[in-house]
């Protein structure tokens, strides 16, 4: 029997979506047996953990907003765990540790990172830090703190915080008991948007997408005091767009080659190489995400494909990739999941 790998995605329950839902991909590059994996309301942002074993999910629970977990059997299926609430907004942005002890939530709309230490058997402990981040920015929408990303460094001796509102990257430092002390904070272009972030596989460099100014910024990490420095600014759009974008994910590829970033309202995947020596970007190419308000994508395991979802026209979008010119080229456009959001696989054949 054909082995394939299993996928999820995160998405907003409105209209017909019920939660989570799983898909298959297999080798020959076709997506099937796409399912509901487990009711829940908002699960916009999922991760799993190294070990393949667990599934956390952002979750909102009536009025109040948190992390829930999952146990991932072996034919890929989800069984709930337990979930962990605080009061207000649910968080937009979920990631755990490579040894599955903390995990760590981005707050959009409250302008906090939590951090939340794990069980052996995958529980969520209740928060032990919930920093609120203060400030504004030049752009309407920053009118407060609006925290978008919050994961380790690739050396998981910091954790970092993407601030959209304040246009700030911020680093904090873990202690044994998951509490967070802040450690540094570098402003960025005013009125930017930072979004997310992703590490070069070599860990000297990380890439960030901005929502507002719709740019790569590229950064040099300093490992030993978990501070950063500007490289590059690189635009995702063409010279004459002039229309609304926001830009959303953005990830790299497993060989440090080629970075993918994602335009909502461009509604396409810009492709950039990687230069080997200094880490900075050239552009290759924009790719049609073929629906509208593309919220994430990601590369397969064998990084031969990468599944892209649109957020409004609820569809999900498979590419084959080139790992020699890292161009993407249009496979299948018309699956369908209800207002996907995230993209996440696991990464073994079942």
């Amino acid at each position: 029997m054909t082995k394939n790998y299993i996928g999820y995605i995160g998405t907003y329950t409105k209209g017909d979506s019920k939660g989570i839902y799983s898909f298959h991909l297999n080798p020959e590059g076709k997506i099937e047996n796409v399912q509901v994996a487990a009711e829940l309301e908002n699960p916009t942002y999922l991760n799993i953990t190294k070990d393949h074993r667990f599934l956390y999910s952002v979750a909102k629970e009536g009025s109040n907003g948190g992390v829930a977990s999952f146990s991932i059997t072996e034919d890929g299926k989800l069984t709930p765990i337990n979930k962990e609430v605080l009061d207000g907004a649910s968080p937009c942005y979920v990631s755990v540790d490579s040894k599955s002890h903390f995990a760590f939530s981005a707050n959009y709309h409250k302008g906090t990172i939590e951090s939340y230490v794990l069980k052996e058997d995958g529980s969520v402990s209740p928060a032990v830090s919930v920093i609120k981040h203060e400030g504004r920015g030049p752009d309407p929408r920053q009118d407060k703190a609006h925290t978008h990303f919050a994961g380790m460094t690739p050396d998981e001796k910091y954790v970092v915080a993407v601030e959209l509102g304040i246009d700030a990257l911020v680093t904090y430092k873990v202690a044994e008991d998951g509490t967070l002390t802040k450690v540094n904070l570098l402003p960025l272009k005013a009125g930017s948007g930072p979004r997310h972030i992703t590490f070069h596989p070599n860990g000297k460099y990380a890439y960030i997408m901005t929502e507002f100014s719709s740019e790569v910024i590229v950064l040099t990490y300093h490992p030993e005091n978990g501070h950063f420095s500007e490289k590059q600014y690189i635009s995702t759009l063409p010279e004459d767009f002039k229309e609304n974008n926001q830009g959303s994910a953005i990830h790299i590829s497993s060989d440090g080659r080629y970075v993918y970033a994602g335009n909502r309202g461009h509604n396409s995947i810009a492709v950039f190489s990687v230069k080997g020596d200094t880490g900075e970007l050239t552009f290759v190419e924009h790719t049609s995400s073929e629906g509208d308000w593309p919220r994430d994508f990601a590369l397969d395991p064998s990084e031969k494909f990468i599944v892209g979802s649109n957020q409004e026209s609820s569809n999900l979008v498979l590419y084959a990739r080139d790992a020699d010119s890292g161009r993407l080229t249009l496979i299948d456009s018309d699956i369908v999941v209800p207002y996907p959001v995230c993209v996440k696989f696991l990464n073994v054949y079942r």
